[in-house]
């Protein structure tokens, strides 16, 4: 397809993940402020967990089906290209919004281009390092995580030494939107011919039967994985004024902080004991994470809460791709990614509503659900693990 560099890895990874960091830059310019920006609004628990969840059901409903779309056209990076062209475009709409029924619009809408270019990207990315797939993924999270922690950094600044309002940060994150997009030309792909156009149906009829045991599992995990605006307001409740609003901001940083750290070294554990078990780790963790929350009440809790809340992501983000990619084949592969992003993705809206409606009752609620169902999916994984291997 391709040289490879440094390690073995694939120039294509590297510059997939350049052009990641640059978007990521781009949109953690605004997504710590974005649950600030919708409470300024007006909207409540409900409102923000309804933003949160529309913008990830969004994306993922149409995800599985340009992850087909690339299976059968075999050309993935047009997918990619349109899908950083459609976010950039509505950022810069978001920067009109007056109330958040605007934001809910726009920011839903955004999403749409993370739909188009997911599951392209992540099998783009697997075809690249067909047998280092946990280092390639983890690469690529660094890459993407290091442009977050950067991007919710200089969100910070903005904010509490420039005094620049949500609309004037928002639009700069627009602009990079754009500016992500040049390193594409330098990602290469194999000219492959195209497969015999199968319905959507057909396509997972034809998934293999461990990939669909473990999109189930996933499924049930990201009814737990409910939108991170909760945990920032949750951290924002304890502190008056201004520092209400700044130093949930910088424990977003710390929690990607503590994601860019461990993202490859979790990617390659996992090429190392398997996939599995690191998962099994990373959603047991969340529970305790989860649980944690109901009882913060201090900085110090809070930075430990986070920083293990950035490990669990580690452990999860590029392991759940790279087990997807391990259980399907080439042909597929898109097909499979694209499923798992859309079922995972369609469930964030429920999690983050039933999220919200708790969080309007008692915010102790929110994080003891989020904990009970994460345990859920642990002990369905462990008893359906050995269903779940490699052909």
């Amino acid at each position: 397809m391709q040289k490879k560099v440094i390690n073995g890895i694939s120039t294509n990874v590297i510059f997939l993940g350049i052009v990641s960091l640059i978007n990521d830059f781009s949109s953690e310019l605004i997504v710590p402020i974005l649950p600030l920006l919708i409470a300024s609004l007006g909207g409540t628990g409900i409102i923000i967990g309804l933003i949160g969840g529309v913008r990830d059901c969004i994306a993922s409903i149409i995800k599985f089906y340009f992850g087909h779309l690339s299976d059968h056209k075999r050309k993935r990076k047009r997918f990619i290209l349109s899908g950083y062209l459609t976010s950039a475009s509505f950022k810069l709409l978001l920067v009109i919004s007056k109330t958040w029924q605007q934001v809910l619009i726009f920011a839903g809408l955004e999403r749409l281009g993370k739909g188009m270019r997911t599951a392209p990207i992540d099998a783009l990315i697997s075809e690249s390092m067909p047998k280092n797939k946990g280092k390639g993924f983890g690469i690529h999270r660094t890459l993407d995580t290091t442009g977050a922690v950067l991007g919710a950094m200089t969100a910070f600044v903005l904010f509490w030494y420039f005094d620049f309002s949500f609309q004037k940060i928002i639009f700069i994150a627009a602009i990079l939107g754009f500016i992500a997009i040049i390193p594409l030309a330098f990602v290469k792909e194999k000219n492959k011919k195209k497969t015999t156009n199968h319905s959507m149906k057909w396509e997972i009829k034809k998934l293999p039967k461990q990939v669909k045991l473990f999109i189930f599992i996933s499924t049930i995990f990201a009814l737990a994985n409910f939108s991170y605006m909760f945990f920032i307001l949750k951290a924002s409740n304890f502190l008056p004024g201004k520092l209400g609003l700044a130093v949930p901001i910088l424990l977003y940083i710390f929690f990607n902080l503590f994601y860019l750290t461990f993202a490859i070294p979790m990617g390659k554990l996992s090429d190392h004991i398997g996939r599995k078990r690191v998962l099994i780790y990373g959603y047991t963790l969340f529970s305790i994470v989860s649980l944690g929350f109901i009882f913060a009440n201090t900085i110090t809790f809070f930075v430990v809460l986070f920083a293990l809340y950035g490990l669990v992501y580690a452990m999860i983000e590029g392991n759940q791709r790279a087990l997807i990619s391990d259980l399907s084949s080439e042909e597929h592969r898109g097909s499979a990614l694209g499923l798992f992003h859309t079922c995972i993705g369609v469930t964030a809206l429920p999690a983050s509503l039933i999220a919200g409606i708790l969080w309007d009752i008692n915010p102790t609620m929110t994080f003891a659900f989020g904990s009970i169902v994460s345990l859920i999916s642990v002990l369905l994984f462990i008893s359906l693990k050995k269903h779940i291997r490699k052909k």
